[in-house]
């Protein structure tokens, strides 16, 4: 019976908000990304968030040690920098670009969730965001994701030199391997072009 009861409440809810969502969209000019999300909107969202992770992930606890979040850092930098940013602001042109916006990731909204539910996100995604589902169900895929959550957690404390480690991890084009690679040798002081 309980689950009746959610299941109905989570119709009633899912409709009232696509029929609030189809008014704002009415109210502020279409379907288009640059608009900010209003308080409601956001407020929707992480209820619907939080209550579409299953109770089950809700109560798990990060296995991993906190140390984990070193390799989590680096996995990070690699993966997910380029829209929740090497900090974890979200203020990347790709974070700024999403709707709704990359959240950032050492606020209250986000530190507040269980280990678990970090979890959930980072394997399974979330529906209607920029985020995509990671988790490939190995054990391999799940060390990964501890190791970020235990990198999440640490956020809130990033130092200027793991910020700056990061930077050196952060995917780089062609071009930017040869400006980077060129400083290099200029501060070495070779004055030969490398092609």
């Amino acid at each position: 019976m309980k689950k009746l009861f959610v299941a109905l409440g989570l119709f009633v809810l899912a409709l009232a908000c696509i029929v609030a969502g189809g008014l704002m969209l009415l109210l502020r000019g279409g379907v288009g990304a640059k608009a900010e999300p209003t308080h409601l909107e956001a407020a929707i969202a992480r209820q619907l968030l939080r209550m579409g992770i299953p109770d089950s992930y809700k109560q798990l606890k990060n296995p991993v040690a906190p140390q984990a979040a070193a390799s989590g850092r680096a996995h990070f930098a690699d993966h997910c920098a380029v829209c929740h940013a090497n900090d974890g602001s979200g203020q990347t042109e790709m974070g700024r670009n999403l709707y709704p916006r990359s959240p950032d990731l050492r606020g209250t909204e986000t530190q507040q969730l269980s280990d678990g539910e970090l979890f959930y996100i980072i394997e399974n995604g979330v529906r209607l965001t920029g985020m995509p589902g990671w988790g490939d169900g190995s054990e391999q895929s799940r060390q990964e994701t501890w190791h970020l959550v235990a990198f999440i957690r640490h956020l809130p404390q990033l130092t200027r030199e793991e910020k700056l480690e990061m930077e050196r991890m952060n995917p780089k084009s062609m071009q930017e391997w040869r400006e980077m690679r060129e400083d290099e040798d200029f501060l070495k002081g070779s004055d030969k072009p490398h092609h």
